[in-house]
């Protein structure tokens, strides 16, 4: 059985490491801040003081980290992961960063013989609670293969899609489509409400035709019982966006939604909702309308 490293114990990546150990598989865990790591640790997991230390110790080593930076700190940094390298190694990025970056860090443990998987995930803390995430994977297809059973531990949905990159990309795909339903979910709900017309109703009547999506499913329950809390946060939400601009920049691509998307998120964080679900987008166009939802 393979044994496995997760680093970066945040609100989704706790909850795909509890999942990997629920599959029965030896985990060793490292987070920045100790309580997640404790907690894993009293549920039967090995504690490391390092990304080195983790390396070292397993099969394949995940990473679920804030952005671009970190995960290259982690990998490639005094006491990454590519210290702690020996063969055979696999590295599994479970975190939304740019494509770039991805096939640099790939490119960089190459060097060291550890083959690289890119590797974000979809489906928000309900989906990594539930192992239902959706995986995207850039990288080496025989990697893939040998770390599959694990990956089948996290989530219901595994798609290779790719060369180094290629997982980033899809995530980035993914980003414009997921940004796009937040946004418009804010404006039909605030519509309906200042039309005059109960906006539960609305979507109760839209919901099962062409506008049925995973967001008018899911959110619209939370925030009409007053929760805006994460899920997804929306300063993660702005970032992803971020990473779509930059990398449309460099393939000379337009992505004018995403350009307007990414104002609206940039208000929210102006406005201190920052740390609210991605769905609580909905407070912007709520203050641009002069009326919430639930008035």
């Amino acid at each position: 059985m393979l044994r496995v490293g997760y680093i970066g114990l945040g609100l989704m990546g706790k909850s795909i490491a509890r999942n990997i150990m629920k599959a029965g598989y030896p985990i060793v865990v490292h987070n920045r801040s100790r309580a997640a790591v404790d907690e894993l640790t009293a549920e039967g997991a090995v504690p490391a003081t390092s990304p080195k230390e983790v390396a070292e110790q397993v099969d394949i080593v995940f990473t679920n980290l804030p952005d671009s930076p970190d995960v290259e700190k982690v990998a490639l940094g005094e006491n990454g992961i590519i210290a702690g390298a020996h063969h055979g190694l696999i590295f599994v990025d479970n975190s939304t960063i740019k494509p770039a970056t991805a096939r640099m860090i790939a490119e960089k443990l190459k060097e060291k013989g550890i083959l690289s998987l890119d590797a974000p995930v979809s489906g928000g803390d309900i989906g990594a609670k539930n192992a239902t995430l959706t995986i995207m994977v850039g990288g080496d297809a025989e990697a893939l293969e040998k770390g599959m059973p694990v990956f089948q531990a996290m989530g219901k949905t595994v798609t290779h899609v790719g060369e180094a990159g290629a997982g980033q990309v899809a995530k980035a795909a993914n980003q414009i489509m997921v940004a796009a339903q937040m946004v418009a979910m804010g404006e039909l709900l605030v519509f309906s409400k200042k039309a005059g017309v109960d906006p539960r109703k609305v979507v109760d009547a839209i919901k099962g035709g062409a506008a049925q999506c995973w967001t008018l499913d899911v959110k619209p329950l939370r925030l009409f019982d007053g929760n805006r809390n994460p899920g997804f946060k929306a300063h993660m939400q702005l970032k992803d966006l971020r990473i779509v601009l930059d990398t449309a920049t460099e393939y000379d691509i337009p992505v004018s939604s995403v350009e307007e998307h990414t104002k609206l998120f940039e208000q929210m964080i102006s406005l201190g909702m920052g740390e609210l679900d991605n769905s609580a987008v909905v407070g912007v166009v709520e203050k641009l309308a002069g009326i919430g939802i639930l008035d």
